[in-house]
């Protein structure tokens, strides 16, 4: 019997110690953006949110199974805003990054809960987490370019009801 066990993350272990897990209930809020702004910066804010996940496989009988936790994090050491311009659609634009980020969390889950792994499960397991991180890059360009970065405030409200739903949908 093979046992493996892995702990990879988005950002060090103990960035996590001090950041925010994704909930459904838990909205940010201007006190969680603990970094100071660029004094050159053109944009209002920055959300800095992640995945991580750790995962252990067991071979048995030739099959591997695997157990994986895949989270959302907020990292407010890396997140800042800058008080004169920011406002609370911003706010909603900073926090919609975070759900998305939890979108792609949920899709990683279930790439991997389809997955067929072999005893390559590390490689294997990273390649579906580089891919989620590419998605979710261009993703998250694509809502920041269509929003305006929330100063198209239709698009705004056209984004925060998608992604709701998607993450509802995924629940």
């Amino acid at each position: 019997m093979l046992y493996i066990l892995f702990a990879t993350a988005f950002k060090v272990s103990c960035q996590e110690e001090n950041a925010i897990r994704w909930a459904p209930d838990h909205r940010l809020s201007w006190s969680d953006f603990k970094a100071q702004p660029p004094k050159d910066s053109r944009v209002a804010a920055i959300t800095a949110s992640g995945i991580s996940y750790r995962f252990s496989a067991l071979e048995k009988g030739g099959q591997m199974e695997v157990d994986c936790n895949i989270e959302t994090f907020f990292y407010p050491e890396s997140s800042w805003y800058i008080p004169e311009t920011a406002n609370e659609v911003i706010l909603s634009h900073e926090q919609l990054h975070f759900d998305i980020s939890e979108l792609f969390a949920r899709k990683m889950r279930e790439r991997v809960a389809r997955f067929s792994f072999t005893s390559r499960v590390k490689s294997e397991m990273k390649k579906i987490y580089e891919q989620i991180l590419k998605e979710l890059q261009t993703f998250q360009k694509r809502y920041d370019e269509e929003t305006n970065f929330s100063r198209e405030v239709e698009k705004q409200t056209e984004w925060n009801n998608k992604i709701a739903q998607a993450l509802q949908a995924r629940d």
